[in-house]
Formats: structure tokens, sequence, C-alpha cells
């Protein structure tokens, strides 16, 4: 007698033993296409609301930031005489000492980032570049200062008895009004800033104080940092033995490290 399958007919299977044998090729497409989207959300409104990408374009702020220094900034910024409203990140208050990008006085299509240094109803003069807030010599670690010839104006600070050449027109008619007894007084609502390297940077001695409502925010870490190689002459001695010594054994992993100063990503700005 021929043999007889003992497997039970699929209609009289379990409810919970029964497998469909039918593929679903896009079963996991609609869901992939909806995480996409929700991170593509998240990441506008970080972007629109929360932090912003910026790049060092000029030295100075050096040694504190670098050329080629790719920074997030948290853009939730609230002056230390209005309500702070609840944020997703810390509280970001202007204090002094504070590093900030903001639109360009001058040109507010452009991006410029400094250190602060007066606050509002501040007292500030320049002393031999020594800074003075309110009487008080002020103690900056960060400061920068590089030989350079000789700058009145720069150096000792507000000078009324010539106008540096770099100055603008604007400014060097309204800083004639806010000098009492030598000190320059920061008007409410602004902010006087200047760059850590002191006798290179163009800051608010030449074009004047930055508004509240001109700083778009205040640098959190460095993402990345591309390596310049068109260094000073100090570095150029060593960075042409570098060079010629990796010509000899070029490999893919020397490219890689020349491209980029690993050792500052993720470095918080302070």
């Amino acid at each position: 007698a021929p043999a007889q399958d003992a497997s039970p007919a699929p209609s009289s299977m379990p409810a919970h033993r029964r497998v469909s044998n039918r593929a679903h090729p896009k079963a996991g497409v609609i869901p992939a296409f909806q995480s996409l989207f929700q991170l593509i959300v998240i990441a506008i409104f970080i972007i629109t609301f929360c932090v912003q990408p910026f790049r060092i374009p000029s030295e100075s702020m050096e040694s504190t930031l670098l050329v080629g220094d790719f920074l997030l900034v948290d853009k939730q910024v609230t002056s230390p005489d209005t309500d702070n409203v609840a944020s997703l990140l810390p509280s970001a208050v202007i204090h002094r000492g504070d590093i900030v990008v903001f639109h360009d006085p001058v040109d507010s299509t452009l991006h410029l980032i400094k250190r602060v240094i007066g606050l509002p109803g501040d007292h500030l003069r320049l002393h031999s570049g020594q800074v003075f807030i309110n009487g008080h010599a002020l103690a900056e670690p960060y400061a920068v200062y590089r030989p350079s010839p000789p700058d009145n104006f720069r150096d000792n600070f507000p000078r009324l008895q010539s106008a540096d050449p770099e100055i603008d027109s604007r400014w060097w008619i309204r800083m004639r009004s806010l000098i009492d007894n030598g000190e320059l007084i920061i008007p409410t609502g602004n902010y006087f800033v200047m760059g850590d390297n002191r006798n290179d940077s163009e800051d608010s001695r030449y074009w004047g104080f930055v508004p509240r409502e001109a700083i778009v925010g205040k640098p959190l870490f460095i993402y990345f940092s591309l390596e310049q190689h068109d260094g000073d002459d100090t570095n150029t001695l060593t960075q042409t033995a570098v060079a010629d010594q990796r010509r000899q054994h070029p490999s893919k992993i020397d490219s890689l490290v020349d491209f980029a100063r690993w050792g500052r990503t993720f470095q918080i700005v302070r």
C-alpha cells in the first residue's frame, strides 16, 4: 500500500505554527524612510534653533582657535539683563571672557569671532597693551602678545591724538563722545570684544561695540580642524624635513595624518 503523509493538512495546523511563505521586500522600506525623515527634521531643528557650524577664517584668536578649526556654536544665548527661557542646551548668558560669534558691525553679511572683554556699563582702557576694567587690571591668561612694531592707538586705547588708518570713521566719531577721564564707557546693550592674538586682531578698538542683537552664539567645541600647510617661518624647516621624509616613504596613513589636526577634535572652546 502506498505510504501516507503523516503531516497534518495546512488548515489543521495551529494558528501560531503557520508560517507565511510570501516575501515582503518592501516591509522595511517605509519605516526606514520614516526614521530618516525624523532624523532630518531633528537636524534642521537643531541647526536652526540650537547650534550652527562655523569655521575660523583668520589668526586673530590664536592660539585659542586656529585657522581651519570648525566649531559648533550654541545659539541659545541670552543677555544678563533678560530672563532665561527653557532651552535644550545649558544657559549661555554672556560673561566677561566668553568667546562669541557675531555679525560684523561693518559688514553684517560676515561673521566674526572674538572674546568679550567689556560688558555694558564698564569703563575700559588699555595701557601698554594691558586691559583695565573699572580701574583694575584684567587677568588674561588667554591673551598672546607676539612681537610687532609699536602702535600707540592699539596699545594705549582709547587714544584721541591721532586716528589709526584702519579705524572705521563712524566709530572714530562715536568713540570721542563716550570717553570720560581717559576711559571708554560701554553703553547698555553693547559689548567690547578683542582677539586673543592682541597684536594681530582687528576688533572693537577699530570698529566699535558689538550690539546684543548682533551676537549669534557661543562656540561649544571644535568638531574638526583642517591642517594648514603654509605655516609660519618658524615651522618651515621642520615641515620641509617631514615632507621630504614622507616623500621617500609615502603612504595613505601619512596623507590622512597630514589632512587634519586630529588632536583638536572635540576640544572644548574656552
